[in-house]
């Protein structure tokens, strides 16, 4: 059997987490906490011994490709559509006011 989840344990948690628990709530995690621990020593008298271990799940190998340069890019383009374009930037209306708030004035 797995380490006993009590009052105290759930209460340390608490402090930890910085949360505060009803007296129901405290009740239901103990419980709900020790079925997972039950769970886990379920799985522990599994014998295993003829399962390989993994490291991942998966055979999956991440494709990266090379970094390399590219000069056919589009930057640039569509500016000439923008009321203020300038050294390939597109100027915009303030979002914020300097007093803090939206520009727009809602909040």
């Amino acid at each position: 059997m797995s380490s006993k989840i009590d009052k105290k344990t759930i209460e340390y948690l608490a402090e930890l987490s910085r949360i505060k628990l009803e007296p129901k709530e405290e009740e239901k995690l103990i419980k709900d906490l020790q079925k997972i621990l039950d769970h886990f020593d379920e799985l522990k008298s599994l014998d295993t011994s003829g399962v390989e271990p993994t490291n991942g799940g998966t055979e999956i190998k991440n494709a990266f490709r090379e970094d390399e340069e590219r000069t056919n890019t589009n930057q640039g383009q569509g500016t000439e559509a923008f009321p203020e374009p300038k050294d390939g930037f597109l100027k915009v209306p303030p979002v914020f006011s300097a007093e803090g708030g939206s520009a727009s004035g809602g909040e």
